[in-house]
Order: structure tokens, then sequence, then C-alpha cells
């Protein structure tokens, strides 16, 4: 289903390093979106730029359709601890800064549950946007300013958004 990933065997699910978010070491969970990259066009008679974002959309399982909300979100402390994952099995999830927010994303796969051998954390700059991959197990999100986040997401008539407790909390160490 995603590419291979690399193994965190050496390190204790407690205490989790976190590392800035680059579209190589994302890719099992999802894309990185660049949203200052230089314009893929120039469009409007020369007075803007076009940036088209791969972003590996997928909106319309199960009957689904795409939706675009916006999360007002509060500032968390980056160090956590995190106690549950969730994951969308019907439909990606991309998140945009609109106010230049940062965030952490906590992500890992796994099929019936999380392999907590990919757990990893991300650091994710107020300039980047991400689009999860269709059932990437990822801690709900956690701004580390206050800040708007664009949503691209399914919606559809069944629920899609499956709990999973964690067997003890896990702790993000610095970036």
């Amino acid at each position: 289903m995603h590419p291979s990933h690399p193994k965190n065997t050496d390190k204790p699910v407690g205490i989790l390093a976190c590392q800035p978010l680059t579209a190589n070491t994302f890719s099992p969970y999802g894309k990185v979106l660049d949203l200052f990259a230089s314009p893929n066009r120039s469009i409007n008679q020369g007075t803007s730029g076009r940036l088209d974002l791969p972003a590996g959309l997928d909106l319309a399982g199960d009957q689904g359709a795409p939706v675009v909300a916006v999360f007002h979100a509060l500032a968390q402390n980056p160090q956590g601890p995190c106690h549950l994952l969730e994951r969308h099995q019907r439909g990606s999830q991309t998140f945009v800064p609109l106010t230049g927010a940062r965030c952490r994303l906590l992500v890992a796969l796994g099929q019936d549950q999380p392999d907590l051998t990919t757990l990893r954390c991300f650091e994710v700059s107020g300039q980047q946007g991400f689009t999860l991959h269709k059932g990437t197990w990822h801690h709900p999100l956690m701004a580390l300013d206050n800040g708007a986040f664009l949503v691209l997401e399914r919606q559809g008539p069944t629920e899609d958004c499956e709990i999973h407790s964690l067997p003890l909390g896990v702790r993000l160490g610095p970036l």
C-alpha cells in the first residue's frame, strides 16, 4: 500500500525525537506541500504565479466528496504527551497553514493498529502543508502556534475516524 519505510527500533516508544518535515522522510506517510516554492506558471496577465501542489488527494472513497474546512487551533505543549492516534481509511487529509502557524505531526503505519516501529514525529514549518495518505495513523492536529489551518478531507455518509489508544504516552523530544 505504501512505499517501504525506515524502522525506529533503536528508540524507546516513551520519548521520540522530532525531525524536520521533508518530502523524502515523510513519503511513507504522505506528501509535503512546499507553499513557497517557485510558481509553475504565470497567470492573470502576469500578475500572479500559479503553484500546483502534488497533494495526492484521495477524497471520493465510499460515496465521499471533498470538503474544505478551517481548523482554528490553539498552541499545545510541543512535548506532549500523546496518548492516541487516529486514521481515516476512506480518504486523505490535507492541512495548509493560513496564518503561518507551525505544528508537530506524529504518524505511524500499520494495518489493524499502529506499528510503533514506524512511529515518527515531524516538525512542520508555517511555510509547509502536508497530505496524509489514506489510512496513515496520526495524532490530531498539534499546533505549536495559535493559528488557522485550511483542511481538505473526505466527507461522506459513513464516519471515517478510527481511534487507537497508545500503550503508553509518547513524549516528543526537541527538533
